[in-house]
């Protein structure tokens, strides 16, 4: 089993065209998702994501990558030292 390690991904997106293909990717990583919450500032005409997650470290590195090559849309993420061995449930 893959050790997984608990992050947090910080997106940005400044372009509304590019949410529906940012939703399909987190749908698509949702098995690792721990959570997410996404604030939408109007007055500035960005919305602000924070996706949650507990991957392995090269699961979490793809999802950024794909989210980042989205146009208009910026992503950080920031690993926690917490690491564990993953499951089955995730695969």
């Amino acid at each position: 089993m893959a050790q997984t390690r608990v992050a947090i991904m910080g997106i940005i997106v400044e372009n509304p065209e590019a949410v529906e293909e940012l939703n399909e990717l987190l749908h698509e990583y949702r098995a690792w998702i721990i959570g997410r919450m996404g604030v939408p500032y109007r007055q500035r005409g960005v919305s602000v994501i924070s996706v949650a997650l507990d991957a392995p470290q090269d699961v979490t590195s793809a999802l950024a990558g794909k989210v980042g090559s989205l146009d208009g849309v910026s992503v950080k993420t920031l690993y926690s030292n917490v690491v564990s061995e993953g499951t089955e449930a995730h695969a």
